[in-house]
C-alpha cells in the first residue's frame, strides 16, 4: 500500500502505521498500482489514473475537491482501466465488517471523539484538514 499525503508529517505518519511509503500528491510511484482509493476528485484524478498499472481500477468514494474531472477517455480505453463508484454497503457488509473488527481487534484510527453539541467544532476540524483519522460525535 502507497499513501499519499500534502503533509509531511502525515506522510510519516502513514509509514508508521504500514503503507510500504508515502508520497507528495502528483508523485510519480515506484511501481504502477493495481487500484487505486480515490476521495479527493478532481485534484487528483490525474494522478490516480497515471498511477494505474494497464488493467487496474481506481475507486471512487468521494470528490472533496470537484466531482467533475477529465475523464481522460484516451488513457481509459488503451489502458483497460476500470473505474468503480463506491459509498457504503448493504447491512450484510456492514455485518460482515463489524464480525471482522470483533474477530480481528482491528479498529480504525480514530482522530478525536467529541460530544454532539460540539458537532460544529468536528466539522470546523475536518474543514481545517488536520484530521488523521475518523472524528467521532459520541451521544450522551
Amino acid at each position: 500500500v502507497y499513501a499519499t499525503s500534502r503533509s509531511e508529517e502525515r506522510r510519516a505518519r502513514a509509514v508508521e502505521l504500514g503503507a510500504a511509503e508515502a508520497f507528495e500528491p502528483g508523485a510519480r510511484l515506484p511501481v504502477r498500482v493495481d487500484a487505486v482509493l480515490e476521495t479527493v476528485g478532481k485534484a487528483t484524478w490525474d494522478h490516480s489514473l497515471k498511477s494505474l498499472r494497464p488493467g487496474g481500477t481506481v475507486v471512487v468514494a468521494g470528490a472533496t475537491t470537484g466531482a467533475d474531472p477529465s475523464a481522460d477517455l484516451a488513457r481509459m480505453f488503451w489502458r483497460q482501466l476500470e473505474v468503480k463508484g463506491s459509498s457504503m454497503g448493504t447491512i450484510a457488509e456492514l455485518r460482515a465488517v463489524c464480525a471482522l473488527l470483533e474477530e480481528t481487534g482491528v479498529r480504525p484510527l480514530v482522530d478525536s471523539e467529541l460530544p454532539l453539541d460540539q458537532a460544529r467544532a468536528a466539522l470546523e476540524r475536518l474543514h481545517s484538514g488536520e484530521e488523521f483519522g475518523k472524528v467521532v460525535l459520541t451521544h450522551a
